[in-house]
């Protein structure tokens, strides 16, 4: 029996010595949380619950983001992967399910791939291998969030993120969209990084059963991703989700989190 009440903030030192903040809730089986680039552990707020029927959810705010530190370097996937296990070191966890989407699940490649022993089940939302094997946005879609007017910007990542019928029952505020409060290095840092991740030799070395989940009119990561992340990981299993975005994990809440807790069980 589960206790969502019961609540832990607390800090992890990575290998390099940056702090960061990690966040622990409900009393079940861990469930490790990674959520998109440049955002903090805020993107699972809508659906964190629905986890909690059966599992304890971590997050972290990624170095650069929410309460961790800020460096000046240390940016990268395999960093972020390194700071996952000291969180998990910290917090007295030997073994967990991963769930990350889109950098995070970038994230949660590295994870599995170098640290099996760690990982009992993943599921990778949104993603792609990275590299010169992966599907790559539209060059409209860059333009689109490199304009200079903010209110642009924003707008184009709000239409990438959720379907507009969505849109209309659920004006927000969206949690999904950057954490406003990283300092300018650190946001580059996550460009890079998500940008320079490659994990297509080390996929095959993921040896947890893993589901991968997508929303077939997804411009920021293309679902053509799907069948290149299914045929490197030996056991896995995939669904697509129809007319959802990005953020399938939101829009389509209900189907993913069964989904997702048939997957994991206890």
């Amino acid at each position: 029996m589960t206790d969502p009440t019961q609540h832990l903030h607390a800090v992890a030192r990575a290998d390099d010595g940056t702090g960061l903040a990690y966040q622990r809730q409900g009393a079940g089986y861990p469930l490790v949380l990674l959520q998109g680039q440049a955002n903090n552990h805020h993107w699972w707020d809508p659906v964190r619950a629905d986890f909690h029927v059966t599992h304890t959810t971590i997050t972290l705010d990624y170095r650069g983001t929410g309460d961790s530190d800020k460096p000046q370097g240390g940016y990268a996937t395999r960093q972020f992967a390194e700071d996952v296990i000291a969180v998990l070191d910290a917090a007295g966890i030997g073994q967990a399910d991963v769930y990350g989407t889109s950098m995070g699940g970038r994230v949660a490649q590295w994870v599995a791939a170098r640290h099996p022993e760690r990982v009992r089940r993943l599921v990778l939302g949104c993603t792609s291998p990275g590299g010169p094997h992966a599907v790559e946005r539209d060059v409209s879609v860059r333009r689109a969030l490199a304009t200079a007017d903010p209110r642009a910007a924003r707008r184009a990542l709000i239409d990438m993120m959720y379907s507009p019928a969505w849109r209309a029952g659920h004006p927000g505020p969206y949690t999904t969209l950057g954490d406003p409060d990283m300092p300018p290095h650190a946001r580059h840092g996550h460009l890079v990084a998500s940008n320079e991740h490659d994990a297509w030799d080390a996929l095959p070395r993921i040896s947890a059963p893993t589901l991968i989940l997508h929303g077939d009119e997804d411009r920021l990561t293309p679902s053509d991703n799907v069948p290149l992340l299914a045929a490197r990981i030996a056991d896995s299993a995939t669904y697509v989700f129809p007319g959802a975005r990005h953020a399938y994990f939101e829009e389509c809440r209900e189907e993913a989190g069964r989904l997702v807790a048939e997957f994991l069980g206890v």
